[in-house]
């Protein structure tokens, strides 16, 4: 589509959707989001880039394969998974690690909650993605 008004928006458009898609990815441990919903919304943020500038400009964009992006995704989803299994525990159990821990002081979490949610979100991103640009092209 070779629209001057959508190929201007979109710029800005991109980077407030793409924002909110890490949002919706962090804010979603506790509330209405997390991965799936925040790798919906980066992949209609790069789908909006497609159709203002081409399916090759948002491959340049994307900087990686969408099939390499879903499998990298599924596999840190499955080794954040894989954590608990190996430490005797039922496999997807939460592990917490605390960095900077001090007396008093608990320190940055970090879990395998996270890391799982992380790998949903790349894994919804390249498999949505895969498929509107390979739709794209065939148009």
């Amino acid at each position: 589509m070779n629209s001057i008004i959508l190929q201007t928006a979109t710029r800005a458009l991109v980077a407030l959707i793409l924002l909110f898609s890490v949002y919706m990815l962090l804010r979603g441990h506790n509330h209405p989001g997390g991965g799936f919903i925040g790798g919906l919304i980066a992949a209609a943020g790069f789908t909006l880039f497609a159709m203002a500038w081409g399916t090759a400009a948002a491959r340049r964009a994307l900087r990686i394969d969408p099939g390499k992006l879903a499998a990298l995704g599924v596999l840190l989803a499955g080794i954040s998974g894989a954590v608990a299994a190996l430490l005797g525990q039922a496999p997807f159990t939460g592990q917490w690690l605390f960095l900077g821990a001090a007396e008093g002081d608990k320190g940055l979490p970090i879990s395998t909650i996270l890391v799982f949610d992380i790998g949903v979100y790349l894994s919804v991103v390249g498999a949505v993605l895969a498929l509107v640009f390979a739709l794209e092209e065939d148009a």
